[in-house]
């Protein structure tokens, strides 16, 4: 009797650890997630070096009390920028010297913005960028009730994350090995809407990761409590 209690309480001891490593990687899956979708970036695969293209902004809405009612987006300079057509948003292009150096999105009035837990998308079409690898998007995010977010740190050189970064792009080389000193394309939604979808789909991806993380660390959390328990009983009557 004493050996067959001895082995339940070797076998519950045993189950205590993949338990407890099953809650720590709900628990990190669902962290990397919210992590994931904390700041506002920029995508822009089609676009080069030197080339034109269209690059999408996602917002997420960090205000736990306030829809965001305005995004502002400063450009490198670019010869021509066409903000993609939004549903109860207006869009003002700014040039200076002939180059567009910003556009802003403003919510028109009753319209609910990007809701609180919400996120919206923010595309426009336009070039030639600048022939380098990386360039920054600066945004200034608007809430209806005044506070203000401006997503303008450039990330330093050992990699670290700053509070506010910068959407940043990264460029592909052209053609001829720099630029790709192509004509302007002609204005389409097709491709903003293409690359909305499927920057939507990996956001609806990662929360159902974040979900299935939250399930996961549930049930190891609780399958580790029942093990301990059966440790606790069995381990005292063996001794």
């Amino acid at each position: 009797m004493k050996k067959l209690v001895s082995s339940r309480a070797t076998i519950a001891r045993r189950l205590v650890l993949p338990a407890a490593a099953a809650a720590v990687v709900g628990v990190s899956s669902l962290t990397g997630a919210g992590v994931a979708s904390a700041h506002v970036t920029a995508n822009a695969p089609s676009v080069t070096q030197g080339g034109y293209g269209v690059v999408t902004l996602v917002v997420p809405n960090e205000s736990d009390a306030a829809p965001t009612t305005s995004l502002r987006v400063t450009l490198p300079g670019l010869k021509a920028a066409r903000p993609e057509v939004m549903s109860g948003w207006k869009s003002v292009v700014t040039k200076k010297d002939d180059v567009v150096t910003e556009i802003t999105w403003t919510a028109d009035p009753g319209s609910p913005g990007i809701p609180v837990g919400q996120f919206g998308q923010f595309s426009f079409s336009g070039g030639p960028f600048p022939e380098q690898e990386t360039v920054m998007l600066p945004a200034l995010q608007t809430y209806a009730d005044g506070e203000k977010a401006d997503w303008n740190q450039p990330t330093p050189a050992d990699g670290t994350e700053p509070e506010k970064p910068a959407p940043t792009i990264t460029l592909a080389a052209g053609s001829d090995g720099h630029g790709a000193h192509a004509a302007a394309p002609a204005t389409s939604t097709d491709a903003p809407q293409s690359q909305a979808t499927e920057t939507a789909q990996a956001d609806s991806a990662a929360r159902w990761l974040g979900g299935i993380g939250l399930v996961v660390g549930a049930l190891g959390t609780v399958f580790g409590v029942a093990a301990l328990m059966v440790v606790r009983r069995y381990g005292r009557r063996d001794a």
